[in-house]
């Protein structure tokens, strides 16, 4: 059993109520709809997942442009390697990919979960 913290709790219920303009697209257009159930801000440990699947074991993050600095993408290889220990495998999109390739990335989304 993967723990939690408290305090990632909190956070959690928090970003539920404050997701992106991305991550509404993806939840609401097409995660909560996939046989394979899908959970927002999943606690894992310290870190919170934007979106979850127990049954695949797969994580999905939507990156915006502090991913992509040296500190974010620090605190990205660290946090991923956390997951991989955990049997979690965690795929990136960004937020550019989500505005201009929703459509190439719900088809990878149904690969990764077997679906297509």
């Amino acid at each position: 059993m993967i723990r939690y913290t408290q305090k990632a709790v909190k956070r959690a219920r928090k970003l539920r109520k404050e997701m992106t303009k991305e991550e509404r697209k993806l939840w609401y257009t097409f995660l909560r709809y996939l046989p394979k159930k899908f959970v927002r801000q999943k606690p894992i440990g310290e870190y919170i997942l934007d979106f979850y699947c127990f049954e695949a074991k797969l994580a999905i993050e939507l990156d915006g442009s502090q991913h992509f600095e040296e500190k974010g993408e620090r605190h990205d290889e660290i946090r991923d390697a956390y997951l991989a220990e955990q049997g979690i495998t965690v795929v990136r999109y960004s937020n550019l990919q989500i505005a201009r390739e929703f459509k190439s990335v719900k088809a990878d989304i149904l690969l990764r979960l077997g679906l297509e």
